[in-house]
């Protein structure tokens, strides 16, 4: 008996989604997906439109999603593509405030024994502290050609904490778009 590779991988998205902190949305659906796609252009690689700020991430994602397709029998095709591929990006600093209380006193130990000693309405100091991230959203159009129609729009949202980390989470967020677009693509069969 073969293993199926598609069921694996999902099963493998679906073990890792618990873990991380990665939604895909799907939005602007013009027509349905009728039949797998055999050959596929991602338009930004053709016209060196960039997606992200860094030129790193953005060569990384063409290259993940062109891997990750044509891991799946897809061919890259820049002449007669049955499907058209285009992202962007949406990264958005943003800042985090978090406040923690402040209790020099337990609940327990000093005021069992002297209740005059902890007092929670004159010894509570607050300790708040700004915390800066970036959201980043990956957005992927998926264009049939035949058509000219968006067969859907997929946006994975995702938190980074830091620069180092900003490459590794969006390419976990391109691999469950691929992965999301594929399983739509394996419903229609």
């Amino acid at each position: 008996m073969r293993p199926n590779h598609f069921l694996i991988a999902l099963f493998l998205l679906i073990g890792t989604s618990s873990c991380s902190s990665i939604e895909i949305f799907k939005e602007n659906v013009e027509i349905l997906v009728k039949r797998p796609y055999k050959s596929f252009v991602i338009i930004n690689q053709e016209i060196g439109m960039r997606g992200f700020s860094s030129q790193l991430i953005d060569e990384q994602v063409q290259e993940h999603l062109q891997e990750a397709l044509e891991a799946q029998g897809m061919v890259y095709d820049k002449t007669e593509p049955e499907l058209v591929i285009r992202y962007t990006s949406n990264e958005d600093p943003r800042k985090r405030e978090s406040t923690q209380n402040y209790n020099p006193y337990p609940y327990w130990g000093y005021r069992v024994w002297d209740p005059w000693m902890y007092n929670p309405y004159s010894n509570n100091r607050n300790n708040s502290s700004t915390t800066n991230y970036e959201l980043v959203q990956v957005i992927v159009d998926f264009i049939d050609q035949k058509e000219d129609k968006l067969l859907m729009t997929l946006t994975g949202v995702t938190e980074v904490s830091s620069q180092k980390t900003k490459s590794k989470k969006v390419l976990k967020t391109t691999d469950k778009i691929v992965a999301f677009f594929l399983y739509e693509v394996k419903d229609t069969q």
